[in-house]
């Protein structure tokens, strides 16, 4: 049977950044769509992983939140490499993931993996009307991309007191509301924080998709394209950004929580 790991991903020790749980597949395990939206409700974290071996030596991967599938996951990408380089499932030194969104690679050094991620462009936007009220802060500026609505408020004070109606923010036309703002912490370069009630995720705790825009946002405001960024969930998230023409690489560290097996059949 498939073995499952829990994970926190993108965190700085255990219990904080994003958990995501791990489901490692054998060839010879049926595992039906349904079968993985059901395992994803029942470990109710904001993603679940899906890997299985492919031939070629590298890895079909596929990402659920409680609700439904997604295209693109970084944390729990994040968790999958780490799950099978530290479970000796591969000695291969860059893991080649197929995905809906692509070829995604992951390389580590020591305890840091490194994500090759697609870079998501930013389209700027008037503030839909119900945005202010939704997040309960005007917005300094806004920018959709196929994704998210990123949104940037007055300073990092701002993101963190966020109080948001999420029935509001579910109503918006957006996978999530990403919202941002220069960091007032030396440490790091800008914060955010990521609501998804629409596709079942109140709050994410560390999100690397939402990276992959951020990105190209504060590239352009700060003249950069290597950045350190600090989510400010009440978990708290640390991720390593750079961009690279069209491609963002993320880097962070993960920790193995629990490690079992499933015992229900699909």
């Amino acid at each position: 049977m498939p073995a499952l790991f829990h994970v926190d991903a993108f965190a700085e020790g255990p219990f904080t950044g994003n958990p995501a749980a791990v489901c490692v597949l054998t060839d010879d395990f049926s595992a039906s769509d349904e079968w993985m939206r059901a395992i994803a409700g029942e470990m109710n974290l904001s993603e679940t992983a899906f890997v299985r071996p492919r031939d070629d030596g590298d890895w079909d991967l596929r990402w659920f939140t409680p609700r439904v599938e997604v295209d693109l996951c970084g944390h729990a990408t994040l968790a999958t490499a780490h799950v099978l380089w530290t479970e000796d499932s591969t000695d291969a030194e860059i893991l080649r993931f197929h995905t809906r969104s692509g070829v995604l690679t992951a390389t580590r050094t020591d305890e840091l993996v490194e994500l090759d991620f697609p870079a998501l462009a930013n389209t700027p936007l008037d503030p839909p009307d119900a945005l202010a009220a939704a997040l309960g802060v005007e917005p300094v500026a806004a920018a959709r991309n196929v994704h998210d609505l990123l949104v940037e408020v007055v300073d990092a004070a701002a993101v963190r007191s966020l109080m948001p109606d999420l029935d509001a923010v579910a109503a918006i036309d957006a996978r999530a509301i990403v919202v941002t703002a220069r960091s007032d912490d030396a440490r790091y370069d800008f914060v955010s924080r990521c609501f998804g009630p629409r596709v079942g995720i109140d709050e994410d705790p560390a999100t690397g998709s939402a990276h992959c825009a951020l990105a190209t946002y504060w590239a352009e405001r700060l003249g950069r394209t290597e950045f350190r960024a600090y989510q400010a969930s009440a978990r708290g998230g640390t991720l390593l950004v750079t961009l690279e023409g069209d491609r963002v690489r993320l880097g962070g560290t993960a920790v193995t929580i629990s490690r079992g097996e499933l015992i229900a059949s699909s």
